[in-house]
């Protein structure tokens, strides 16, 4: 009995449902006639349900963007010595805004046609130590017989990166050379019409002039007036301070130690591009001076730095901080030596790294202060140091970036 009247409970609400839907959609619609166009005009286009509160937005950390676009022609070995030197100091000046910025770096290498190749496009990327594993292969050669391939050089850093679409973003390209562009190749774009779509994207083009070729200073601060750049001009060897310290050796070799930290997890294409990070590292710390590996260690003690030095699906710093339950992670995406081991044991190891890093971190960071103390009191004795492509670059830095919103306390670069 009483699954009958439940029945004819139900269906009878049905049919009130039914039966009074069309009026009470009309009367709803005719109610509320302003609900719809305010909301229409209050959501942008596409809106999705995830997008990310305004506050959350605000407070994302600020992006910098650099592209090098390095001249190789055999005139520029000395400036390119130095690039290999300086990037670490270059990406630390950069670092050290107010509000610790992801930082990116790219390089367009270039030199002619008719030598081994008009350009090299290196993309942006937060793993600057593959970046500057590229930049160590380059090598100073051909040339020498005038203008270079300027126009496709700048061409590419335009069109062949991969720039953010975040307007506020601090997006900057360094032109670096010794020789004018040929103005003279047919089917090429001029440097004016790419500079014209660089403004429309907010890059903006310094311009660093090696040496004193006369026919070099105009088109060289044409491109920088016409995206609102600035020029400067350097001796051929880069005019860069280049200190070494009595704490580089031992930075060098923390840092080295540090790097022996790294766990990576993931599938088997992620293990491809982890190798290649850590063939990186390796490299750099076989062929590049001790000065530079001291500028590293002190770049990736930084906030900004830490994004290069663990890069991606770096298990021991997921781990630690909570983000990555290590149970959850297949075996066969552990890395090797993981594998084999019980659970217990997997956590012990885990602990064990997170332990010696965090400790290996302290050290640095100490050094790094010793080694900043000391350079200090030698660029006070130094006669030009103003004057100096590190200064001129972060000059440059210092100024755009603060239209961004990116904004420095101290009006010295890193060293």
């Amino acid at each position: 009995m009483k699954t009958k009247i439940v029945t004819v409970a139900v269906f009878t609400l049905t049919a009130v449902t039914i039966a009074l839907y069309p009026m009470a959609k009309h009367v709803l619609a005719n109610a509320l006639p302003v609900i719809h166009p305010v909301v229409a005009l209050a959501l942008p286009p596409k809106i999705t349900p995830v997008a990310l509160p305004v506050t959350h937005v605000v407070n994302q950390r600020p992006k910098i963007e650099v592209v090098f676009v390095l001249d190789t022609t055999s005139s520029m070995s000395g400036l390119i010595e130095t690039a290999k030197e300086k990037i670490w100091s270059i990406a630390s000046s950069m670092a050290s805004a107010d509000t610790a910025p992801e930082i990116r770096m790219g390089l367009v290498a270039f030199r002619d046609r008719g030598d081994a190749y008009v350009t090299r496009v290196v993309d942006l990327s937060t793993d600057l130590d593959s970046v500057y594993a590229t930049l160590m292969d380059f090598r100073a050669q051909g040339g020498g017989d005038g203008p270079e391939s300027v126009n496709q050089a700048l061409y590419d850093a335009v069109h062949g990166i991969s720039w953010s679409q975040d307007p506020n973003s601090y997006k900057v390209v360094f032109l670096v050379g010794d020789a004018p562009p040929h103005m003279d190749y047919p089917n090429e774009v001029k440097y004016p019409e790419t500079l014209s779509v660089a403004a429309s994207r907010g890059i903006t083009v310094n311009t660093i002039q090696s040496g004193q070729h006369g026919d070099t200073v105009k088109p060289w601060k044409e491109i920088a007036s016409l995206s609102q750049g600035h020029y400067f001009q350097v001796d051929q060897a880069g005019s860069a301070v280049a200190i070494a310290t009595p704490f580089d050796r031992q930075l060098a070799k923390v840092s080295k130690d540090l790097d022996a930290t790294r766990l990576y997890h993931g599938t088997e294409e992620e293990k491809v591009k982890q190798r290649a990070k850590r063939d990186a590292t390796a490299k750099l710390h076989k062929e590049s001076s001790e000065a530079a590996q001291a500028r590293r260690a002190t770049f990736n003690a930084s906030a900004s730095g830490a994004g290069n030095f663990l890069g991606e699906k770096e298990l021991v710093d997921e781990v630690a901080s909570g983000r990555v339950d290590l149970s959850s992670i297949e075996r066969d995406q552990l890395p090797e030596p993981m594998q084999a081991m019980s659970p217990a044991e997997q956590r012990i190891h885990i602990d064990t790294k997170a332990k010696k890093r965090q400790k290996l971190q302290q050290e640095i960071k100490d050094l790094a202060r010793q080694r900043k103390s000391y350079l200090d009191q030698q660029v006070n004795k130094l006669e030009g140091a103003d004057d100096s492509l590190d200064y001129r670059i972060f000059g440059a830095v210092r100024e755009q970036a603060g239209k961004r919103g990116i904004s420095y306390e101290t009006k010295t670069p890193a060293l």
